[in-house]
C-alpha cells in the first residue's frame, strides 16, 4: 500500500518558499530605497592621525614679492589669506642664494658645506637621498610625489623611481611656453597646476606629502623677453608705474671694489638685459609680478580642490622661494651675493588643524629648517645629519635662541659670480669675499638697504671682531 502524504505536510513547506521570496523581494525593494534616497552603506574613508604635507617652492621669489609682506603693488590673495592664517616668517633666509644647492639644503636639511652639492649636474647620493624628507616620510608610509622643477643634479641622476607620483621636467629649466596633447598652448605653471590636480585627485587612505616646485618667477634663460608670463596676465600692473629702489642708482654700483665691478660678472651682464632703461625695469618687474600672481592662483585652486575632496582640514600647506632676486637694487640682476634682495625669501607655515602656532615672526627661519619642520608635523624625528630647527616645535617650546647663521657661496667664482661667505645675524651683516680677502659689515637695523660698509669705521671695531670670531665659528659647524 502506497505512503500517504498529508496536506499540511505539502502546503508547511509551500508557505516557507512564499516566506522567503517575499523576504528577497523586500531586501531588494528597500536595497532600492536606500540607493535612491543615499542611505546605503558605504565603505569609509579611513582619515590618518598624520597630516597631509604639501611644500609649495617658487623660484626666485623675494622676501617682499608678496601682499602679506607689505608688498601694496602685487596681488597675491591666495598666498595673503593662508599667510594670515597661519606662521609667515619676516626673516626667513637661504643658507646659499642659488636654486640647485638651495634645493638640497631643503631636502637634506644641511648647508652646502655638509651636503656637497655645488653645482647643477651633480646629485645627491644613495645615502643622502635616504635623509631626505620625502624618504624619512616614506619609510613611515607616506604617499610622496615631486612635481615641476626639482633642480638638483641632472636629469640622469634624478630619483624619481623613489617617489609615488612623479611629474618633473627633464630640463635643468623648463621652459615657460608649451603645447599641450592637442598642441594648443599651455604656461608652465598652469603644467604644473594640472599634475597638481592629477595628484589630489589620486590620494588613497595613506597621509602624503606632496613636494611642488614652480618655475615662476624665474627669467627664460637666453630669451631676450626673460620674464615670461601667461597672456591671461598681460593687462595686470599694466596702468602703474613701480618705483625704482633707492640702491639702483649708479653710485651703488660703482662703490663695488674693482674685482667685483666688472662687465664680466653675472650680475652685472643680466642687469643689462633687465633693467638698464626705465623701460626695461617696468616691462621686469612687472613681469616678475605677473608670474607670482599666476602661482597664486594655483594655490588658490589647491585649496578649492582640498575642500571639495575632504582634504582641507588635515592638509598643512608650507610656502618658500628657493632664494630672492635682485630687481636692480646695487646695479645687480640675479641673486648668489648675500645682500637682503637675494638672500631673504618669504616663508609661510599654513596648519588647519589648529595646533600650530599663528602670526608674524621675527625669529630668523631657514631653508636648511624646511626638512625637519616638515618631518615634526609627520611626528618623525629627524636623522642626525640635518642640522635645521623643526620651526613649530622651537616656537612653541618658546626656543628661538638663533640669532645667526653661516652664508655661503662657491659656484663658479671670479670673475663671474666672485665667492662669497659670512654672517648674517639679527641686526648685522658681515661679508667676506674670501678670494681678495674683502671684507663688508653693516648694521642692518640702522642700514636695512646696506649703503654704508662699517669695516673701516672705528665705531664698529668690537663688532667686527665679534664678527669675525662668529663667522669662523658658524664655518666650522656647518660642516
Amino acid at each position: 500500500m502506497g505512503s500517504i502524504i498529508s496536506k499540511n505536510a505539502i502546503s508547511e513547506p509551500l508557505k516557507q518558499l512564499s516566506m522567503l521570496r517575499l523576504l528577497k523581494g523586500f531586501g531588494f525593494v528597500f536595497m532600492i530605497f536606500c540607493v535612491v534616497l543615499g542611505c546605503s552603506e558605504k565603505p569609509k574613508k579611513v582619515i590618518s592621525d598624520k597630516p597631509n604635507i604639501i611644500y609649495l617652492l617658487t623660484d626666485d621669489q623675494r622676501w617682499d614679492a608678496l601682499g602679506a609682506m607689505g608688498n601694496t603693488i602685487i596681488q597675491t590673495p591666495h598666498l595673503d589669506e593662508i599667510a594670515n592664517g597661519g606662521l609667515l616668517f619676516k626673516n626667513a633666509y637661504v643658507t646659499t642664494s642659488i636654486c640647485a644647492v638651495s634645493r638640497a639644503s631643503m631636502l637634506t636639511g644641511q648647508y652646502e658645506s655638509r651636503h656637497g652639492i655645488h653645482d647643477f649636474k651633480t646629485g645627491l647620493s644613495p645615502d643622502a637621498l635616504e635623509g631626505t624628507y620625502p624618504m624619512q616620510l616614506k619609510n613611515k608610509g607616506y604617499k610622496i610625489g615631486f612635481i615641476g622643477k626639482y633642480g638638483v643634479g641632472e636629469a640622469k641622476v634624478h630619483p624619481k623611481a623613489l617617489f609615488d607620483f612623479w611629474a618633473c621636467t627633464e630640463k635643468s629649466q623648463p621652459d615657460y611656453e608649451n603645447t599641450d596633447k592637442n598642441g594648443n598652448y599651455i604656461h608652465y605653471t598652469d603644467v604644473v597646476a594640472n599634475n597638481i590636480e592629477t595628484f589630489i585627485n589620486e590620494v588613497d587612505d595613506r597621509p602624503f606629502c606632496l613636494s611642488v616646485s614652480f618655475k615662476a618667477p624665474h627669467v627664460q634663460d637666453v630669451d631676450p623677453r626673460q620674464f615670461i608670463p601667461n597672456p591671461r596676465y598681460a593687462d595686470y600692473y599694466r596702468d602703474i608705474v613701480i618705483p625704482e629702489p633707492k640702491t639702483a642708482d649708479p653710485k651703488y654700483w660703482e662703490s663695488f671694489p674693482d674685482f667685483f665691478r666688472t662687465d664680466e660678472n653675472i650680475g652685472r651682464e643680466r642687469w643689462k638685459l633687465r633693467f638698464d632703461t626705465p623701460e626695461k625695469y617696468q616691462r621686469s618687474v612687472k613681469n616678475y609680478y605677473r608670474l607670482l600672481t599666476g602661482v597664486d592662483d594655483v594655490v588658490g585652486a589647491l585649496r578649492k580642490q582640498l575642500k571639495e575632496k575632504g582634504l582641507d582640514k588635515n592638509t598643512v600647506i608650507v610656502f618658500m622661494g628657493d632664494n630672492g632676486m635682485f630687481l636692480g637694487e646695487h646695479g645687480l640682476a640675479g641673486k648668489w651675493y648675500p645682500y637682503e634682495e637675494s638672500v631673504r625669501v618669504p616663508l609661510i607655515i599654513y596648519d588647519p588643524r589648529g595646533g600650530s602656532p599663528k602670526g608674524k615672526m621675527d625669529q630668523i627661519a631657514l631653508n636648511i629648517d624646511i626638512a625637519p619642520t616638515i618631518l615634526g608635523f609627520a611626528g618623525i624625528d629627524p636623522p642626525e645629519s640635518m642640522q635645521g630647527l623643526d620651526l613649530v616645535a622651537a616656537i612653541k617650546n618658546n626656543d628661538s635662541t638663533r640669532s645667526a647663521f653661516f652664508y655661503e657661496h662657491s659656484f663658479f667664482g671670479s670673475p663671474k659670480i666672485p665667492v662669497t661667505q659670512g654672517v648674517i645675524s639679527t641686526g648685522v651683516k658681515y661679508i667676506k669675499y674670501s678670494e681678495y680677502d674683502y671684507e663688508e659689515l653693516f648694521d642692518l637695523s640702522r642700514d636695512p638697504l646696506e649703503e654704508i660698509n662699517l669695516v673701516s669705521d672705528p665705531k664698529y671695531t668690537n663688532v667686527l671682531e665679534k664678527q669675525r670670531s662668529l663667522y669662523e665659528d658658524l664655518k666650522r659647524m656647518a660642516k
